[in-house]
């Protein structure tokens, strides 16, 4: 198989841990496999029809795409890129529809709850008339503020009190102007703790829980948290696969906390890392990927 992987990092950037791994799985596997860089692409289209170009040239037949889509603005127009792929029938592993909904906070906490899928009680706000209705409606300060495009703990902020909540976005509106903002419950029983689920083809392949540093409340492993192997329950493994399943995605990391009522969906990455897991379960997360990949190649 010739394998794909294709990189959204800034062209100054190197190679992500993820994108190395992959890499190098599929070559272990038997498999030829490169990198591609998004910014080195080109889009053509013309009577002749349309095309893609790589630094000039046509790009190399593939027989599967991985993205690592690592876009936080402008996500529909760049990953657009993806989608050209699947209409020049290049089989994808996430699809350009799928990452766009992930990407967008609010897309996925629609879907989510559409399907009846638990997340914290969260009220989107667009404006400060509506600030103190969706602190009061989420239970109280302390509450979480997101942005709907943050990742990796980035866009991520609790406020203490309503007085800090407005504080807290007198300074972003300050810099972006208005824009919409999810105001979502404070979850103080699960002590900085969360669960990342990491499911591929609708099965889960590893799982750790995450703690977040002292004076820290996000558990992201790039703020510091700590990790450690576990498990997931019969019911995290359930709620990881649904949630995967209802944005249609091929890959994911499903991050679960738990609450007073039961286990919840924090959020669902289409584009999970996967260093800090495949170190604490010892687990090889980037061959199970390349499997995968391989069987939906062979399948389209």
């Amino acid at each position: 198989m010739k394998i794909g992987i294709l990189s959204f990092r800034p062209i100054r950037k190197k190679l992500s841990y993820e994108e190395s791994r992959l890499k190098k799985a599929a070559e272990a596997l038997g498999h030829k496999a490169r990198v591609f860089r998004a910014a080195h692409c080109q889009l053509m289209y013309d009577s002749q029809g349309e095309r893609i170009y790589y630094k000039g040239k046509r790009f190399p037949a593939i027989d599967v795409l991985i993205p690592r889509a690592s876009v936080l603005s402008d996500v529909e127009i760049r990953v657009s890129l993806i989608k050209q792929f699947q209409l020049m029938d290049v089989p994808v592993v996430n699809t350009y529809r799928a990452i766009s909904r992930a990407k967008n906070k609010l897309r996925t906490q629609q879907i989510l709850h559409s399907q009846g899928i638990p997340t914290p009680t969260t009220v989107v706000v667009d404006g400060y008339e509506s600030l103190n209705f969706a602190i009061d409606r989420v239970g109280g300060a302390p509450v979480i503020l997101k942005d709907p495009f943050g990742s990796y703990g980035s866009g991520v902020i609790i406020a203490e009190s309503k007085r800090a909540a407005r504080s807290v976005l007198d300074a972003i509106w300050a810099s972006t102007g208005p824009k919409i903002l999810m105001v979502q419950e404070y979850i103080a029983e699960s002590g900085g703790k969360d669960t990342r689920v990491f499911v591929v083809n609708g099965r889960v392949v590893a799982s750790m829980q995450r703690s977040a540093q002292a004076e820290e409340f996000r558990s992201n492993m790039e703020l510091g948290g700590e990790a450690t192997a576990v498990k997931a329950s019969k019911a995290y493994a359930k709620l990881a696969i649904e949630s995967t399943k209802a944005l249609k995605l091929d890959v994911a990391g499903v991050d679960i906390i738990q609450t007073k009522n039961g286990p919840a969906i924090l959020e669902v990455n289409s584009n999970p890392g996967f260093r800090s897991l495949e170190r604490v379960t010892e687990i090889d997360v980037a061959t199970k990927i390349i499997e995968f990949a391989v069987k939906k190649a062979k399948k389209d």
